[in-house]
């Protein structure tokens, strides 16, 4: 039995619901969220932040015993260095390598 003169009309009424779902699982991925909170830090330290007394730089890669390890800003000025490692989720972030979990 031929479904096509029955499915197309439903697919032209409802296609737009397909790059719609895509959309939708693209938004709630981790992925995106790690990128939007790195955009936003970076935002606001370039828009809040004084460009004289402040300098900003991203997305640092320093090698370690075990590898390599990224930070996602440091903040330079004379007040001090500040690295900011960004998280966007839910949860404890502890700040050692062996963090001794308890619930």
């Amino acid at each position: 039995m031929d479904f096509a003169p029955v499915l197309q009309p439903v697919f032209n009424a409802l296609w737009y619901l397909i790059p719609l779902a895509f959309l939708a699982g693209v938004i709630k991925s981790s992925w995106f969220k790690g990128k939007l909170g790195e955009f936003l830090v970076n935002a606001s330290a370039r828009l809040f932040l004084d460009k004289n007394r402040y300098h900003l730089i991203k997305n640092v890669t320093l090698p370690t015993e075990d590898g390599t390890t990224q930070i996602d800003h440091i903040i330079v000025s004379r007040y001090g260095v500040f690295v900011v490692e960004t998280k966007n989720m839910k949860g404890w972030i502890f700040g050692n390598a062996n963090p001794e979990f308890k619930q």
